[in-house]
């Protein structure tokens, strides 16, 4: 079970609140996405993930040679809703970073039976 401590602390860094933001608006993204998105280098996005994966706020996948991550669906409701709510009242701070993606080249095509 995931402590308010815990999910809190795991937010307070901006390129982990970031990340985990666009992984609750679009569901799923992998680290190239993220990369670009976050326009961050590859050690610095993964290294981030890594933490909120193993604080239990996301799950990882990989598909080929793309690594997928996606909120864990465990989390409890609270969590869910934390989220929800901070994405509505903050879609213009993620503005600049769904920009980014959207205009993403090459972007890696997922699986229709994902997860």
């Amino acid at each position: 079970m995931i402590t308010p401590p815990e999910v809190f602390k795991s937010l307070s860094d901006e390129t982990r609140a970031r990340a985990t933001l666009l992984i609750a608006r679009l569901g799923e993204l992998c680290v190239c996405e993220l990369m670009c998105a976050l326009d961050d280098s590859q050690p610095k996005v993964s290294r981030h993930l890594a933490q909120l994966r193993s604080s239990g706020l996301l799950l990882d996948r990989r598909q080929g040679q793309w690594v997928y991550y996606r909120l864990n669906p465990e989390l409890p409701a609270w969590v869910h809703d934390v989220l929800k709510v901070t994405l509505q009242a903050n879609e213009q701070w993620l503005q600049a970073n769904a920009s980014r993606l959207q205009n993403m080249n090459g972007r890696p095509l997922r699986d229709t039976a994902c997860c």
